[in-house]
């Protein structure tokens, strides 16, 4: 993975919410839950993000229960690696932020 490529924001939350299997209605409540309500997915932002995540090998959809109907999928080993170098990048972020800010208030400087 390219260190500078960084994950969309639903991207991220949906593969969060994949660290343990869960179907698309459970995803998308864990997703409004973790942002707090601010990110809400519509079902086809989900399901076209579930069908590229796969694609992309960083998710793997489970093999059915004999007459369901729901779609359960999960990080696949990948997946897990992207979200944890995502996760990172995010950290670093804050801390450059928290450093520059810092910075400035030690030196007097006003916004």
């Amino acid at each position: 993975m390219d260190n500078n490529y960084a994950l969309t924001e639903s991207t991220y939350y949906i593969m969060l919410a994949l660290y343990r299997p869960a179907h698309g209605y459970g995803i998308m409540q864990q997703v409004e839950e973790m942002s707090s309500g601010r990110v809400r997915l519509a079902p086809g932002t989900l399901y076209g993000a579930l069908t590229s995540l796969t694609t992309k090998g960083w998710i793997q959809q489970l093999p059915m229960d004999p007459g369901s109907r729901k779609k359960e999928y999960k990080l696949t080993d990948k997946g897990l690696d992207i979200l944890l170098k995502e996760i990172e990048r995010l950290r670093e972020l804050v801390r450059n932020g928290d450093n520059v800010i810092a910075r400035a208030l030690e030196g007097g400087e006003e916004k």
